[in-house]
C-alpha cells in the first residue's frame, strides 16, 4: 500500500517496478507486484507501469505470471539475460531459456493487450548467430520489445568480460532486430533492460494501441 501510494504521488508518467527475487514466498512475490500495480492504477489510472519480474518460482500453471499480467500493468518484462548455450554459465541454474520465454508467452495468453519485453547482455562469449537466434526465439514468443547491452563485471567473483563490443555491432543488431519485426530495439554498450529511451517509444506505442482498441470497440457497437 505504501509503495503504491508513494509511486502514485510522483510527477512522472512511466514507472518500472522490480524487486529482488522472493524465493522465500510461495508465489515468488507475484501477489505483491499485482497488489502494487492495482493500487497505483486506482490512484493514477493514466500512469504507465512496467513490471520487470522474476519467474515467480515457476509456480504451477504460471499462476503468478497471469496474476501480474492481468493486474493492470502495461508492460511485462522478464529478462532472458543471454543466449541459450550460455544460460547455465551466466544465470542461476534454476532459471532456464525456455522457461523464461514461457513466462512472457503466458503473460500474453493471460492478457493479449500487455506488451512483453526482454533483454540480453553481450560480451559473455556469445556468437553473432546465437544472438540472432535468440532474437528470433523472442519474436516467436510474441515479444515486442528487445534490448541489448554490454556485460560489465561487477566484481572479481563474477564472470570476466569476454569481449567489449564496438558501437557499430550494437547498431547492427538494432537494425537487424527492427528488420525481423520487433516494435522497438534498444542496443548499445550502456543500454539496460529499462533503458529510458525505450520508454518514450513504449508510451507512444501503448497510446496507439489504446486508440486502436477504442476504434475497434466503436465499430463493434
Amino acid at each position: 500500500e505504501k509503495t503504491a501510494e508513494q509511486i502514485a504521488s510522483w510527477e512522472v508518467d512511466y514507472v518500472v517496478i522490480t524487486s529482488v527475487d522472493r524465493d522465500d514466498i510461495f508465489d515468488g512475490g507475484a501477489s505483491h507486484y499485482a497488489r502494487v500495480v492495482r493500487r497505483i492504477k486506482e490512484l493514477r489510472p493514466e500512469m504507465r507501469l512496467e513490471c520487470l519480474t522474476p519467474d515467480f518460482n515457476g509456480t504451477s500453471g504460471l499462476d503468478g505470471v497471469a496474476e501480474v499480467a492481468t493486474s493492470g500493468l502495461d508492460v511485462h518484462a522478464h529478462n532472458i539475460e543471454t543466449v541459450e548455450r550460455l544460460q547455465k554459465h551466466v544465470r542461476d541454474r534454476r532459471a532456464g531459456y525456455a522457461e523464461s520465454f514461457g513466462v512472457l508467452e503466458h503473460a500474453r495468453v493471460a492478457n493479449p493487450r500487455v506488451v512483453t519485453k526482454t533483454s540480453i547482455m553481450l560480451g559473455l562469449g556469445e556468437e553473432a548467430n546465437e544472438v540472432r537466434q535468440t532474437m528470433r526465439d523472442a519474436l516467436s514468443a510474441g515479444i515486442e520489445i528487445f534490448t541489448l547491452g554490454q556485460y560489465l563485471r561487477p566484481s572479481k567473483r563474477h564472470m570476466p568480460v569476454a569481449r567489449m563490443l564496438p558501437p557499430e555491432e550494437y547498431e547492427m543488431f538494432r537494425q537487424e532486430g527492427l528488420d525481423m519485426g520487433f516494435k522497438y530495439v534498444a542496443s548499445g554498450p550502456l543500454v539496460r533492460s529499462s533503458y529510458k529511451a525505450g520508454e518514450v517509444f513504449i508510451e507512444a506505442f501503448l497510446k496507439e494501441r489504446d486508440e486502436a482498441a477504442g476504434r475497434d470497440e466503436a465499430v463493434g457497437h
